[in-house]
């Protein structure tokens, strides 16, 4: 899908910290928990939610009251006038709701949509489903981890998938250390200078009010260990006779994530520092049943190929990147330079909390390519079912 007239107000978004599962937001509720960083996000920015026209929310795990989704959050945020649509499409919600909300910008005027993805993976839903069969035993699901650890079309784990690809793409678990050691180094570049280039983006320390009881102060990211070379190789892959090592996968987390979409002038006037942002195209693809990193490759490619640009033309990538074979198998096949790639850390760093996952490497990608002067910028990130999402942005 292509898009002509679809912008994202510069500085108009934002993202938490992303804590690790059982850290500072195990006991807050998701949805709660992204409506005050939305209403303070908001208003730094100087944006009144009375701008806001819609809503698109992107939340993949069940919470308490999530039925009624996006109508209780612009309650919470003070704009119970606007509604919206609720997108789950596992890790590339993020990106989904922003093509939703795009679709909507690009067909009718003067659209002001906000964007908010929220998932809380610590204390998941352990879910009992009623069954008519013999004895009338119910069926037990635990939402998150009986997911993460079984996909219905062809029975294999998410980390099996990352196997297949290393197996058959021949990427060695050195390869994949080398990567990591790469992606926390960046990692550690974007903490420096007392986090200047997360305080972009960021609200740090966020104070929050602990959804009544005491409030709560996060500094940070939580939950992220130092990686050394040494400290890698004494792991070994945790399939027998793989390649994928703890250390060659990402964890997951909690948090949430923002941002507004909207036309050319009023993202002109809800914009800081006259920087142009403008959502280009988006695109899906799906691989072979077990591949799912391989599903980025086509995925981009035909992001790339909506929006006219090449993979050399491009200024910065960014990407979801649950295992380092994603990066590796992505930068062959589109000859991207890995140390270009994820200049300021990623997904493998800083963690999975499945919807706003994507929303935070999107938004890292613009604050780059605003830092870099400009240009076009790739995100891409595989996803359950072995598919994956892609957007191009242009940043001027």
């Amino acid at each position: 899908m292509r898009y002509d007239r679809v912008f994202i107000p510069y500085g108009a978004y934002w993202s938490s910290p992303f804590c690790r599962w059982q850290g500072s937001f195990a006991g807050l509720h998701p949805l709660q928990l992204a409506a005050e960083v939305a209403s303070q996000s908001l208003t730094k920015s100087a944006i009144p939610a009375s701008v806001l026209d819609g809503l698109v929310l992107g939340t993949t795990v069940p919470s308490p009251h999530g039925f009624y989704g996006g109508p209780w959050l612009t309650g919470l945020l003070g704009a119970g006038e606007v509604t919206g649509t609720v997108v789950s499409q596992a890790c590339a919600t993020s990106a989904r709701a922003l093509a939703v909300a795009a679709g909507e910008v690009e067909t009718a005027a003067d659209r002001c949509v906000l964007v908010i993805a929220a998932d809380r993976t610590s204390n998941g839903p352990h879910l009992v489903w009623p069954n008519a069969g013999p004895g009338a035993r119910p069926l037990a699901e635990d939402w998150v981890w009986d997911n993460f650890g079984f996909d219905p079309s062809t029975g294999g784990t998410m980390l099996q998938t990352a196997e297949n690809v290393a197996r058959e793409a021949g990427i060695t678990t050195v390869e994949q250390h080398e990567v990591v050691l790469l992606r926390y180094a960046q990692y550690l570049d974007s903490l420096a200078d007392d986090r200047a280039f997360q305080r972009r983006y960021m609200p740090i320390p966020l104070e929050v009010s602990g959804n009544g009881r005491r409030s709560i102060t996060v500094e940070g990211d939580e939950g992220i260990h130092p990686t050394t070379v040494d400290g890698l190789n004494q792991l070994k892959p945790v399939m027998p006779g793989g390649t994928v090592t703890a250390g060659g996968q990402t964890h997951p987390a909690d948090g949430n994530a923002g941002a507004v979409v909207t036309t050319a002038s009023r993202a002109a006037e809800l914009s800081h520092d006259g920087i142009t942002v403008q959502l280009v195209s988006y695109a899906e693809a799906r691989a072979k049943p077990g591949y799912m990193p391989q599903a980025i490759v086509p995925a981009a490619v035909r992001a790339l190929a909506e929006a006219d640009v090449k993979a050399g033309d491009l200024t910065a990538v960014t990407t979801h990147n649950p295992f380092a074979v994603n990066d590796i198998y992505l930068s062959r096949a589109l000859g991207l330079d890995l140390t270009a790639m994820n200049r300021f850390g990623s997904s493998l760093v800083w963690g999975h909390p499945q919807a706003p996952t994507g929303l935070r490497s999107v938004i890292e990608l613009i604050e780059t390519l605003a830092m870099s002067g400009g240009g076009y910028g790739l995100f891409v990130g595989c996803s359950a079912g072995d598919s994956a999402a892609a957007l191009v942005l242009k940043v001027e």
